[in-house]
């Protein structure tokens, strides 16, 4: 029987720094973005929270969530 890993809170008092979550990221149609491997290129599709498709010029990549390597500019 395996146990869950309990969820601790963070207490202001503590001396240890909280664990920050960004949050998430949203990009929308025809936003400029940087990518970590592609370069630049405008988003020409989004599904939701799921998925954007960005149009890099040579090439068109569908980019899943987390978008940790795209930045919007």
């Amino acid at each position: 029987m395996k146990k869950s890993a309990a969820v601790r809170r963070h207490l202001p008092t503590s001396p240890f720094k909280a664990r920050i979550e960004a949050p998430p990221k949203h990009f929308a149609v025809g936003d400029r973005v940087t990518h970590d491997t592609y370069g630049l290129g405008r988003a020409i599709g989004v599904e939701g929270d799921i998925a954007v498709l960005v149009d890099f010029g040579s090439r068109q990549e569908r980019i899943t969530q987390p978008y940790t390597a795209m930045f919007k500019l």
